[in-house]
């Protein structure tokens, strides 16, 4: 009564009506009911700020670790390339002029490295990848060989041997120790010491083999250089002035002075393009598996605020019946959810910006360049602003709940929800918020095509799981009536208003959707190398074989490879100079494309449409054509860089440059790893051009190892500088690569994985209440624990299994389309991973499930009826 009193008199009019509040004020006065419910605790938002807090900290992690190792790169540009700039040419060496105009440029050495096989007695051989060198190197950066000399006393002379350093793996190879002799081509080779360590060596790219470093003069000793012989020849220099502007100079004045000499010049700037080009899109798969982690970590956020608004519900009741408007409320509410994300955004900020520091110190021996770590700014305010964007998109739709619903119908909530779609403002709002959060993903990325199709993957998926949870709650509602108590109460809490259903779907879902697609790419990969590939592709490559010697090349192949395929063509370098008139540099290609580009390029003639070659336009040139240069291109290529049948193509080839008319398109079956080229010339365009010939050898079904092993025998006697390249070796070492790369994505995916389980969980613990409610009402009403123990076993068991079977089929499509579109292999559907993934979701889900019963099920219905 006395308190009854006491309000009337507050409201009562003596004091004047209450000045309006401006809009600073009422911002103000929101901000400070929000800051002061904080002060209750974070109580129910564990899974939330863990869920922001992961998927920031692998977007940033990622973010943080590729800028380090591009700094590092960058850092150590000039190590890497041997000089402020390096001018390449392939298959010959400059001449007189052209090393007197680079050496007036600056201090000049020069490099060759190439592929050839190196012997031990008359059966012994291994594939190696040469480096000569001159006196000069290394011009920077220090080379490191056990035991310990300088590089001219490693590589000098020693009677008839030439001194050289090779990789600990050729020693292991051949059974050999520092001080044995072997033969390389013509030439005695005193293996003197192991290398440890190559200043420049990952301007080189991918090994197929040990490395051998030696001398050019033991290089020219050995008869490997012949016309078209695959040799790069590196000129390095160091420049007077090595600021951006002199490097900018030295590529103007190649240009001008040597305008069809072919030189490839590079800076320190880009040491390593291709080496750059692959942190970027890795760390763009990464980031996107990470955003993917952060978008299934959403459903978590949804149900965390879903709870909030459960739990908040008596507050939120007593301020709106204090005057409090529906929009003022809102306000509250996001004001708190937003500061909590901020939390969680600066909990992933710092891991995300500790992890450089900490791989550098734990792994920074291991990485082919040093990890340079920083705090980098952009890469942590990317991640904060998905984090951000996540907790938005994900929060907007349940807090617009307590806008229109009444206070009655606040309190009534628990009993029935309503589900009444919120207001225009609050939809606009969460479109807009879905549309920032997927722009950035394909803004930032570095290739957008494949940014969105992960955006429109993560969209469908969530409209399908969406789809599929009401299907289940659909087909539970329409189930016939089971006679055992325990599947009919688990079929009715599937259905049932406020059911675990769409968010248990959508977090379980979006986990096994990832992994099952990770590990079929994964898988199929694999299989296309170790398994498929082999099946079809050659046995042998044979490279540098003279043309001259060619008829008795192919004499003892058939000998010593009797009943096997036997295919030869010619083979030269060229690069692209320009598409259509215009320079390759300015050429805007497709990403699929770009790489026809970079470089140099195999290149052939031949006569007549190349065998597993299919036109797709135009037609092939006569046998006896001698005519102007035409070319075939690759069709799907020429799509990627905008060329039809009719534009001229201008390439490099032994310094020289050739324009040749594109006579028509032709699909090729690259798969096969047979002799495919991206350019086929008319025989007319290289008559007379010095050239070695290209040579396959194919076992049907495969041959035993001893049989490959003569022929490699027969081919280091009698062609001992023909490189003889085992196709099984160099996929094993492509094989290696490919699982370092499945090594760092797992890791990235597991991410995901404890994402998925954090949602599960807290969708488990969301619900928690209302199973409280039916545990004390069913075990009032006689139920034993058992047989609650069986039901919920039961409903987490069938939701489970549903989810799996979705995300096992709607992963394998993923994957199928990834495989076959986007990385033009064929699919091969090995679905025994797929099945223990779907099968460890069910186990998740029932273990997860029950953990967060056990407590309700031990529980007196005394102490919970009371305050129900």
């Amino acid at each position: 009564m006395h308190g009854t009193v006491r309000a009337s008199a507050r409201r009562e009019p003596l004091r004047g009506p209450a000045p309006p509040q401006t809009t600073a004020t009422a911002l103000a006065v929101t901000f400070r009911l929000a800051f002061r419910n904080l002060r209750s605790g974070l109580r129910g938002f564990g899974v939330f700020l863990a869920c922001i807090a992961l998927g920031v900290a692998a977007i940033a992690g990622v973010g943080s670790v590729a800028r380090s190792l591009g700094d590092g790169l960058a850092g150590q540009g000039r190590t890497i390339l041997g000089g402020d700039v390096s001018a390449s040419l392939l298959q010959r060496e400059a001449t007189d002029a052209e090393k007197a105009f680079l050496a007036s440029q600056g201090r000049l050495a020069s490099v060759a490295t190439m592929r050839a096989m190196v012997r031990v007695g008359e059966a012994q051989t291994a594939l190696v990848e040469i480096k000569a060198v001159d006196g000069g190197y290394p011009s920077v950066g220090t080379l490191a060989v056990d035991p310990p000399m300088a590089p001219d006393a490693l590589v000098a002379r020693e009677g008839e041997a030439f001194g050289a350093a090779a990789d600990a793996a050729l020693f292991t190879r051949l059974g050999l120790k520092p001080g044995a002799v072997v033969r390389l081509g013509d030439a005695r080779i005193l293996l003197r010491a192991t290398v440890e360590s190559e200043p420049d060596k990952l301007a080189a790219g991918i090994s197929f083999g040990p490395r051998l470093l030696l001398s050019q003069d033991a290089l020219r000793a050995s008869g490997l250089l012949q016309p078209g012989s695959l040799v790069r020849w590196s000129y390095r220099l160091i420049l007077p002035s090595s600021d951006d502007a002199a490097l900018a100079r030295f590529s103007a004045a190649v240009e001008k002075a040597l305008p069809e000499s072919g030189f490839d010049v590079r800076s320190r700037v880009n040491a390593a393009p291709q080496f750059a080009k692959n942190i970027e899109r890795f760390s763009q798969f990464l980031t996107l598996v990470g955003l993917a982690a952060l978008v299934v970590g959403g459903v978590g956020v949804a149900n965390a605020v879903s709870a909030y608004v459960d739990r908040r519900r008596a507050s939120l009741a007593t301020l709106k019946s204090l005057g409090a408007t529906g929009g003022r409320v809102f306000a509250i509410a996001l004001i708190e959810i937003l500061a909590l994300a901020g939390l969680g955004v600066l909990v992933g900020l710092a891991i995300g910006a500790v992890l450089p520091y900490a791989l550098a110190g734990s792994l920074g021996g291991l990485l082919p360049i040093p990890l340079e770590p920083h705090v980098y700014g952009r890469e942590l305010a990317t991640a904060a602003l998905y984090g951000l964007f996540t907790a938005l998109a994900f929060s907007l739709w349940p807090l617009s709940r307590v806008h229109d619903i009444s206070v009655s119908g606040l309190f009534r909530d628990q009993v029935a929800p309503d589900s009444r779609w919120p207001r225009k403002r609050y939809q606009a709002a969460l479109a807009l918020s879905v549309a920032a959060l997927a722009g950035s993903a394909v803004l930032f990325s570095y290739d957008r095509r494949v940014a969105m199709a992960a955006v429109v993957g993560t969209a469908v998926s969530f409209v399908l799981l969406r789809l599929v949870a009401s299907a289940i709650m659909a087909a539970a509602r329409r189930a016939p009536r089971v006679r055992r108590t325990e599947l009919r109460m688990a079929i009715a809490n599937i259905h049932r208003p406020g059911a675990l259903t769409p968010s248990l779907v959508l977090s379980l879902g979006l986990g096994v959707t990832l992994l099952v697609t990770l590990s079929l790419v994964d898988a199929t990969i694999r299989g296309q190398l170790t398994r498929s590939l082999p099946e079809r592709a050659p046995s042998f490559f044979f490279l540098d074989i003279p043309s001259g010697d060619a008829d008795r090349f192919d004499a003892l192949l058939q000998d010593v490879a009797k009943g096997a395929k036997i295919e030869r063509v010619p083979m030269m370098r060229g690069r692209v100079v320009s598409l259509k008139g215009v320079p390759a540099a300015q050429v805007k290609a497709a990403e699929n494309a770009t790489w026809v580009l970079e470089g140099d390029r195999g290149i052939t003639y031949a006569a007549t449409l190349p065998e597993g070659s299919v036109l797709a336009a135009g037609e092939w040139w006569a046998p006896d054509y001698k005519g102007p240069p035409l070319v075939s291109f690759d069709d799907e290529l020429a799509k990627g860089l905008g060329l039809q049948v009719g534009d001229p193509i201008a390439v490099n080839v032994l310094g020289r440059n050739i324009t040749a008319r594109i006579a028509n398109l032709r699909r090729v079956e690259w798969q096969s790893l047979g002799i495919n080229f991206v350019m086929v010339f008319s025989p007319s365009a290289f008559a007379g051009a010095p050239h070695s010939d290209l040579s396959t050898v194919t076992f049907p079904g495969g041959a035993p190892q001893e049989r490959e092993q003569a022929v490699v025998a027969a081919m280091a006697r009698d062609f001992p500088n023909v490189t003889t390249v085992r196709v099984k070796d160099a996929l094993d070492a492509i094989n290696d690569v490919v699982g370092q790369l499945a090594l760092a994505i797992r890791g990235a995916s597991a991410v995901a994985v404890v994402a998925s389980v954090l949602v599960l969980a807290g969708a488990l613990a969301a619900g928690r209440r209302s199973r409280v409610y039916d545990a004390v009402v069913l075990k009032t009403l006689g139920a034993t624990r058992g047989r609650l123990l069986a039901a919920f076993l039961l409903e987490y068991g069938l939701l489970g299994l549903a989810t799996a079977v979705f995300g096992a089929l709607a992963g394998a499509g993923a994957a199928w389309w990834i495989v076959s579109r986007l990385m033009k292999l064929t699919f091969e559907w090995p679905m025994g991973g797929a099945l223990g993934v779907a099968a460890a979701a069910i186990v998740v889900t029932i273990v997860l499930g029950l953990a967060g019963t056990w407590r309700i099920l031990g529980q007196k219905p005394a102490g919970y009826l009371r305050d129900l």
